[in-house]
């Protein structure tokens, strides 16, 4: 299967889970991931502002706030096709773009890529070696060429599969907590 007909698989696969299955089992992913020694161990942690049916990040941002730690967010610059990490400190930091997503505003500070120690890097399947379909615009393929500290991927069960098209530039992550399991990859 290609990479544009895996992704409408997936997201027509997630959008038909209920709002209760979607709470609950986000809330699984989230307490095994600030469980992990690269959440506790972390200063400053890349994070992108989830879009239902994508695992919920918003109670992950607040759990990083309440322990201290710098949440940074990206902004994708669509001409250049980077994404900048910029710190927020509270949600009304944030402006609504395309796709009714939600990115910093630009005022906020970048974040240069040495500065996270832990990058949430997101997707719609992966297979167990840390391969990942994203959802199309290469933004998170670019930016791990550069990056250096540890990576980690949350996911649904259902969205890891045993095999998965990738190419020679893609970039697996190091672990992937779904509802279900820890993947180290």
């Amino acid at each position: 299967m290609d990479k544009k007909k895996l992704r409408r698989k997936m997201s027509d696969q997630l959008q038909s889970m209920d709002r209760i299955a979607y709470e609950h089992r986000s809330y699984l992913i989230a307490s095994c991931l600030t469980a992990t020694s690269e959440w506790k161990n972390a200063t400053t942690i890349g994070i992108t502002m989830s879009h239902f049916p994508e695992v919920d990040t918003w109670q992950l941002i607040r759990a990083g706030w309440a322990m201290g730690k710098r949440m940074v967010i990206p902004k994708c610059m669509a001409v250049t096709k980077e994404m900048k990490f910029k710190e927020i400190t509270s949600f009304d930091q944030l402006e609504i773009v395309y796709m009714n997503l939600f990115e910093p505003i630009r005022e906020q500070k970048d974040i240069h890529s040495k500065e996270i120690d832990l990058l949430i890097v997101p997707g719609l399947a992966f297979n167990h070696r840390g391969y990942r379909v994203g959802f199309g615009g290469g933004y998170y393929d670019r930016y791990l060429e550069r990056f250096q500290g540890e990576t980690i991927s949350l996911a649904f069960s259902e969205q890891v599969m045993e095999s998965l098209p990738y190419e020679n530039h893609d970039l697996p992550v190091e672990k992937i907590i779904t509802d279900q399991e820890i993947i180290i990859c």
